[in-house]
């Protein structure tokens, strides 16, 4: 199997594109300092996901942003820590903020040249939006939970993908890579959808899983690489240059 092989990268965005854990850490340090937590960004990092986890299951249809403000009012409490509400809805409306990594929008700058480039990601359109502002490209499709109704892993949200990939470009599930940093929420779905993976390992050398959850079994990838830099490397080998 070679890179070459595929039309089109299905990208998840936060984790992968976007540095979705500094944007959160730094979200959090209004509560922190509110709360004069003695608490370090791994920990905090683990806490926010599994209370995005848990609220994503329970509440499918919840728009992101009310979803992250819901989290952080949860987080408040779990803390204790007696906080306004308007502080929850500042980190609801944070995505906007949260930075790309720095080789996002050069590397996909690159594989727009050779790929369809879509998303499918946990997220609104509103904050997609802001966030592709610094990646700087224009993608071939965007399919957002906000879309379709239910938050990655369920299911549905590649059920979703494929049927729109074949209806709307013309793509079928063997010319689709799917790129993204979560074994949870992607790589395990995707591997059930019968889909060729990339794992984009950005948390390679790291300690702790910081706001990724791990799944019970690791599942297999066809390609893995520490950044998205590194796909673009690995496309220009195979392509000779």
């Amino acid at each position: 199997m070679k890179l070459t092989d595929f039309k089109v990268l299905t990208f998840d965005c936060y984790g992968t594109l976007i540095d979705w854990e500094t944007g959160i850490w730094n979200a959090l340090q209004p509560l922190i300092s509110a709360g004069r937590i003695n608490i370090d960004r791994e920990e905090a990092l683990a806490r926010f996901g599994t209370l995005e986890t848990e609220l994503e299951g329970a509440g499918p249809s919840l728009r992101y942003s009310t979803l992250l403000a819901a989290v952080h009012a949860r987080l408040a409490k779990d803390l204790g820590v007696n906080i306004h509400a308007d502080l929850n809805e500042r980190f609801g409306g944070s995505v906007p903020d949260w930075p790309a990594f720095p080789d996002s929008a050069e590397a996909l700058a690159y594989l727009k040249r050779h790929y369809k480039l879509v998303i499918l990601s946990n997220v609104d359109r509103t904050s997609f939006a802001a966030s592709n502002r610094k990646l700087g490209v224009t993608f071939d499709a965007i399919y957002t939970a906000e879309d379709i109704g239910s938050y990655k892993p369920d299911p549905r949200n590649f059920v979703h993908l494929l049927a729109h990939l074949e209806a709307d470009l013309g793509l079928r599930a063997g010319e689709v890579l799917h790129t993204a940093q979560s074994l949870f929420h992607d790589h395990v779905p995707a591997e059930r959808a019968g889909l060729a993976r990339a794992w984009i390992d950005r948390r390679s050398g790291m300690v702790g899983s910081g706001a990724t959850k791990i799944p019970a079994k690791r599942p297999s990838v066809d390609f893995h690489f520490r950044s998205l830099d590194e796909l673009a490397e690995a496309h220009r080998v195979e392509m000779g240059g």
